[in-house]
């Protein structure tokens, strides 16, 4: 059992705040969210259903099967139609097809070094070009040593460095369902060559 299938049996893991995470809100909201979404380590699926309910065809993908049955009652529950599939977020092209935009809120921050790059190469199968990759992720400036690994601009700079155009990297917030209610994050958007 990995880590967060372990997270999701125990309970509620620190991410998952039962509702989608407000930077997501606020790019939808500004129409930088466009056409077919996959969300990446989708979780119970809160960001994927809010955008499908906004009418985006969307997919969640997350290893975790507790993640992805809970989050297909929610869906059903909500009456909104979102794909949600037990997937390796590092073999996209497994999914066979391509999307509009891929959201990643607090995935990539669960990388290794090597996993990054293989991470670039199946985002970058997944999607179209022009499309457009939105990531929420720990920054470096968090202080303290608890959760996840800390990622600085120059990190997602070098990850994203073939095939993709950084378009920005802002500070943000990542709001928790533990603890404090933020935490300090860095919001990047790409676009894939």
């Amino acid at each position: 059992m990995t880590l967060f299938e372990w997270a999701y049996r125990s309970g509620t893991p620190p991410w998952d705040i039962g509702r989608p995470q407000d930077e997501f809100v606020r790019l939808e909201q500004a129409g930088a969210i466009v056409g077919t979404v996959l969300d990446v380590g989708c979780g119970t699926g809160e960001n994927a259903i809010y955008l499908a309910s906004l009418g985006h065809a969307a997919w969640g993908i997350d290893a975790a099967p507790t993640a992805i049955a809970a989050a297909r009652r929610k869906a059903g529950d909500r009456g909104v139609a979102v794909t949600f599939v037990i997937a390796d977020a590092l073999d996209l092209e497994a999914l066979g097809r391509t999307f509009d935009t891929v959201t990643d809120c607090g995935f990539f921050h669960t990388l290794g070094d090597g996993e990054r790059v293989r991470f670039a190469h199946a985002l970058h199968a997944a999607l179209g070009p022009g499309g457009r990759y939105h990531m929420l992720c720990f920054s470096d400036r968090e202080p303290g040593s608890d959760g996840p690994r800390r990622v600085t601009r120059g990190e997602i700079r070098t990850a994203f460095c073939d095939g993709f155009r950084v378009d920005a990297i802002r500070e943000a917030s990542l709001e928790t369902a533990w603890g404090e209610p933020t935490v300090r994050a860095w919001r990047a958007s790409l676009t894939r060559l």
